[in-house]
């Protein structure tokens, strides 16, 4: 964890949704974070250095990685400002673009033959950037959901867990290949690890959105579980879990599509198994799996702290009015993918918004624009650091 956790006043929490290329966006918004944290705490400051868990799902489990793994110098691997030259240089060979006639008929039968994409650039990739690199190694605590496809069940991978257990301390970049396993887009991935017993578990994982496609709720259980381990052994500790006067969260979304109603249930009453699958160049089932966790995830946490009057704890953007190819996961073409950074840039400009717990909606509230909000949170982020940091 950053500095000393237990000289701190509050627990830091950061959460990255899935979504594919998508995940363009959140590392918009992170790279506008770090340079005001930078501005505040110097140059060499990360975002690793203020988050006391850092969890994301898919896109999102990939980005946790990248901005917690060690390099030589044991620090952050990517520097937020990073990850959108990442995106712009390997989106398009993890997801290559095929003619508009070869496309349609590769999608239809591609979902009788297999997954859309072979993953085996995005493989290669993580395996190279992240080596041998096990989870406990992580310079901050992260959570990263996936689904055991095998057993029906998720596992969420975290650095507690495989501090304390050898089988539950895969490579990083199992983890990371597994979260990012999307049904339909890219094949699932089977690994193993062993203790130095000899004992041995199999993993058959796919996709983490499957089980949680916005993980911050997954990294608030995780940190109450751990604070509660914590507790066993120091009374004098300050921080009950849960408590959300004490938490610090920014949960970042990956955007989502404009709710146009592109779906009914005139139109789903039509379809077979593979209308559900694929139609019309969309994955309906993924697409409602994915926004109804994401949704509920956000409404659950809204809740809690709008009924602990701790609005300002709590940090949520999202822009739910994507439309055309901005709205995929996997169009990554050049120019799509800087109409992403386009959104990102301008998401920070466009009014600060909060779920409606009545119409549970997306709606924009009277405290400034998510850029000022961030601002705030920086600055929160840096009083809490150098509270740990002092004698």
């Amino acid at each position: 964890m950053p500095a000393d956790f237990r000289k701190g006043k509050m627990v830091t929490i950061l959460g990255i949704d899935g979504g594919g290329i998508r995940g363009i966006i959140p590392g918009t918004i992170l790279a506008f974070l770090e340079s005001k944290l930078q501005e505040l705490d110097g140059p060499d400051v990360r975002i690793a250095d203020y988050f006391d868990i850092i969890a994301g799902t898919s896109t999102g489990g990939l980005v946790t990685s990248m901005l917690t793994a060690p390099n030589k110098n044991n620090r952050p691997l990517y520097a937020a400002k990073d990850l959108t030259r990442f995106y712009l240089e390997h989106a398009p060979k993890i997801f290559p673009q095929r003619n508009y006639l070869l496309s349609s008929v590769v999608n239809l039968f591609g979902q009788v033959m297999g997954p859309k994409y072979n993953g085996k650039y995005l493989r290669s990739l993580i395996n190279d950037l992240l080596g041998d690199i096990t989870l406990k190694q992580t310079l901050t605590e992260v959570v990263i959901p996936a689904f055991d496809i095998k057993l029906l069940q998720p596992v969420i991978f975290n650095t507690i867990e495989a501090k304390l257990l050898e089988l539950k301390n895969p490579r990083l970049a199992d983890v990371c290949i597994s979260t990012s396993a999307a049904p339909t887009y890219l094949p699932g991935h089977e690994f193993q690890t062993k203790d130095s017993k000899g004992n041995t578990h199999n993993y058959d994982m796919v996709d983490g959105g499957v089980a949680a496609n916005n993980p911050t709720l997954a990294a608030m259980s995780h940190m109450t579980k751990e604070i509660s381990l914590m507790r066993r052994g120091m009374e004098y500790f300050k921080i009950k879990p849960m408590e959300t006067k004490k938490m610090l969260v920014l949960s970042l979304g990956t955007g989502a599509p404009k709710n146009d109603g592109k779906y009914s249930v005139s139109k789903s009453s039509k379809w077979g198994m593979l209308g559900w699958i694929y139609n019309g160049g969309a994955t309906p089932i993924v697409d409602i799996f994915s926004d109804a966790s994401g949704d509920m995830v956000d409404y659950h946490i809204s809740s809690i702290f709008q009924a602990s009057n701790c609005n300002k704890n709590y940090l949520r953007i999202q822009d739910d009015t994507l439309t055309g190819d901005v709205s995929s996961v996997d169009i990554s073409t050049k120019a799509n993918l800087q109409k992403l950074i386009d959104v990102g840039e301008s998401l920070l400009k466009k009014p600060l918004s909060r779920v409606n717990l009545e119409s549970g909606k997306f709606e924009p509230v009277n405290e400034g624009t998510n850029e000022e909000a961030l601002i705030e949170f920086a600055k929160m982020l840096s009083e809490e650091r150098k509270l740990r940091l002092s004698p």
